[in-house]
């Protein structure tokens, strides 16, 4: 029997709440079919039924991601779609899923890197996220990604860099460090009050 009835869409329902429910009940019946056949269908001719697919496939990497890592490399591919609700909805996918699919991932790092720069706002939010996870994994991965990152706290706009530099916190080594305090503190006077706050708590995490 199809899970795909039970999809947003198809209850004609506008709110995610179906779609979450689906992912819960195909996580706690380990359902592997299931599972495969909505990531089978994130190529369905429907939009609304992809859009459905990448939230369901989202809330299981959130919590189970060794259930979807297998198809790292399909997530991948859809960071070049035209349709930006995927783009984005895949990178929040493969932000769950970077530790434990980062030799996949890595093979794919430019494609990854392109999607940062010219995605939308949580595209480029969960991309960092993304790429921070894979930096951390491998001491190799961080040598590639970490001045990737560290450019891009230089360069993105200053409202996104407490999100941003909190993201990459997880890839800061004791080696890189001050380079990543440096950039911050270069970019703090120009910072709203509460920005510059939770700047400030990144601060005290490293340094405690």
């Amino acid at each position: 029997m199809t899970v795909l009835t039970n999809l947003a869409s198809q209850l004609n329902r506008k709110d995610e709440r179906p779609n979450i429910e689906l992912a819960r009940e195909l996580m706690e019946t380990n359902n592997i079919e299931g599972i495969q056949e909505i990531v089978e269908n994130l190529a369905n001719p429907s939009r609304k039924i992809k859009v459905d697919c990448i939230k369901v496939v989202y809330e299981i990497g959130k919590v189970k991601p060794e259930l979807i890592s297998d198809y790292a490399e399909i997530f991948i591919n859809l960071l070049k779609s035209p349709n930006n609700r995927l783009v984005w909805g895949a990178m929040q996918v493969l932000s769950t899923i970077a530790e434990i699919s980062a030799i996949v991932l890595m093979k794919h790092l430019h494609t990854i890197k392109l999607a940062v720069k010219i995605g939308s706002v949580i595209t480029t939010d969960k991309g960092i996220l993304t790429l921070a996870k894979l930096a951390a994994v491998y001491e190799q991965n961080h040598k590639r990604i970490f001045p990737f990152l560290i450019e891009h706290l230089k360069t993105c706009r200053t409202k996104e860099i407490p999100q941003h530099a909190e993201s990459t916190l997880v890839a800061v080594t004791t080696e890189t460090k001050d380079e990543f305090l440096n950039v911050l503190r270069e970019r703090e006077p120009y910072m709203t009050k509460p920005q510059a706050k939770r700047v400030q708590r990144i601060y005290r995490q490293l340094l405690e």
